[in-house]
């Protein structure tokens, strides 16, 4: 599992070393990590590392330093340096080091942002040591300039020494402008800002180094799922089961004019490992379904036994509506969990149960919020989504996963997950659908056997108050994993997503028996 901290929790670990007096020792660790990354960075391109250029953006701060250390030790492998001074000084003892390595210097001022801009951009590797953990804001005067230059002229390699400057280590807002890195290498342990949109988007991928701290580091801000993670909750059926012991999902989807939203959901959750699903939905819609999935069930009246429930996908007219209400209102009077998404959010009561998971992209999040008077637009939503997502939990009570490129999963516990298996071809028609389908058949198996203390998520240390969210984010991973497979770089549709379920469940059982 990864785990992701604020600067905060960052900070407060390291200080019993600062006050040790270990303050050098962090600092050339984090350059030597860095450095190495720059290294094999150059390396798996097939470059040279004798006489490769390298550029260290250096700000005044600690993250000025472990940029200017780490070029020290490039220069003395050969490599030719240049150091860019964002704020006319640096850390002493760093730039002195730089300067003995026989590197150059120059000072940024408010007449040279384009030209430098220009010799920068051609080097081999661009370091982004500018703003640290600890700085609130962007970036503004010279510096900004020399950013929004170096962003239009694409530089070969950025790697952001921390966090990339202007992105805030805690939530991940990004504060334009931003240089976009291919990898950030993060000090001690991963900023949760690394793992939240906006700032994933501009981190590339992220390279934790440790240098010391991290056992003195406290619960995690945000965790993600890794694959041996998936595959160690994901439900096994024993010899034993049947069809009611594997789950029924009931699903309330569709509508006469989004049909294929309903056939989506049941297939999705049907390929998802649902022991059974049933449909309730007019006869028209139904008919579609069945000879799509023909091991569903319709109930044109009370459905049977059902474990869970799927509702919202392509929900339209008065029929249909209030076919959800009453299952709401069932389902929160029977203790039974709930997947609620698109046209079902609206239908919510004031305070939802914890284990209702409620799947909002970012213009239903900000409408959402806005029943409970806090008024956002969806610009607001995706600019600060991992406050957002949290917000939204604490408000309706139920767990909130917020759909787009980096899922975000809140619990109204205060635990957050964050998941990004997915590809950008993924934002296709009738993606949330299928989305809702794996949800919907992994909580009816998790509520028939699951969430127990001696369950799988309790053996991976996962709180009771954090399972629903940690069985949602196990939902998001194999989504993710599923339209990645599907797409291989390629255009893709929803049913393509259906198709790759199967395959990924078999990768992770698989996985599982390593």
């Amino acid at each position: 599992m990864i785990s992701a901290f604020t600067g905060t929790q960052i900070r407060a670990a390291e200080q019993p070393l600062l006050d040790a007096g270990e303050g050098a020792v962090l600092m050339q660790r984090a350059a030597h990590g860095l450095a190495n990354a720059v290294v094999n960075e150059l390396r798996s391109e097939g470059r040279r590392l004798y006489g490769s250029s390298v550029t260290v953006l250096a700000g005044k701060g600690n993250n000025g330093g472990d940029g200017l250390f780490a070029a020290a030790i490039l220069a003395r492998r050969g490599m030719r340096t240049t150091a860019v001074l964002t704020a006319g000084s640096a850390h002493p003892g760093a730039l002195g080091a730089f300067g003995a390595a026989g590197g150059r210097i120059h000072v940024l001022d408010e007449n040279n942002a384009e030209e430098l801009a220009v010799l920068i951009a051609g080097d081999d590797v661009v370091i982004d040591a500018i703003l640290g953990t600890g700085a609130r804001g962007g970036l503004g005067g010279p510096a900004a300039e020399l950013i929004v230059a170096l962003q239009e002229l694409k530089p070969k390699v950025v790697v952001a020494c921390d966090v990339p400057s202007g992105v805030d280590a805690d939530t991940g807002e990004v504060h334009w402008p931003v240089l976009t890195a291919r990898l950030t290498v993060a000090f001690g342990a991963v900023k949760a800002g690394l793992m939240a949109d906006p700032g994933e988007g501009c981190a590339g991928r992220v390279l934790p180094v440790p240098i010391g701290m991290e056992d003195s580091l406290p619960l995690p801000a945000l965790r993600r799922l890794s694959v041996r993670d998936v595959a160690a909750v994901l439900p096994n059926p024993g010899r034993r089961v049947h069809k009611y012991t594997r789950g029924v999902l009931g699903i309330v989807a569709g509508s006469e004019r989004y049909t294929g939203a309903a056939a989506l959901s049941v297939e999705a959750a049907s390929v998802a490992g649902a022991g059974m699903v049933r449909y309730l939905g007019p006869e028209t819609v139904a008919r579609q379904v069945l000879e799509r999935t023909p091991e569903a069930i319709w109930e044109p009246g009370e459905p049977g036994r059902v474990q869970a429930w799927l509702l919202g996908p392509g929900l339209n007219g008065t029929e249909q509506l209030q076919r959800a209400r009453d299952v709401l209102a069932a389902a929160s009077a029977a203790g039974q969990p709930a997947v609620v998404d698109a046209g079902a959010l609206e239908l919510l009561p004031e305070r939802c149960p914890p284990h209702w998971i409620l799947t909002p992209h970012a213009g239903e999040l900000a409408a959402l919020l806005g029943r409970g008077e806090v008024c956002v637009t969806r610009e607001d939503v995706e600019s600060r989504t991992l406050h957002f997502v949290r917000l939204a939990a604490e408000h309706t009570g139920a767990v909130v996963l917020l759909k787009g490129a980096t899922t975000l999963i809140a619990s109204p516990s205060g635990a957050v997950f964050s998941q990004s298996e997915g590809c950008p071809w993924m934002s296709t028609a009738g993606s949330g659908d299928v989305l809702g389908g794996i949800l919907g058949a992994l909580a009816a198996t998790y509520a028939e056997s699951g969430m127990d203390d001696d369950g799988p998520f309790a053996a991976q240390g996962i709180e009771p108050a954090e399972r629903w969210a940690a069985a949602a984010a196990v939902g998001a991973s194999i989504h993710g994993m599923a339209g990645s497979a599907a797409s291989a770089g390629g255009p893709l549709t929803a049913s393509d997503i259906v198709r790759a379920v199967p395959g990924v469940y078999r990768a992770l059982m698989e996985h599982r028996t390593r």
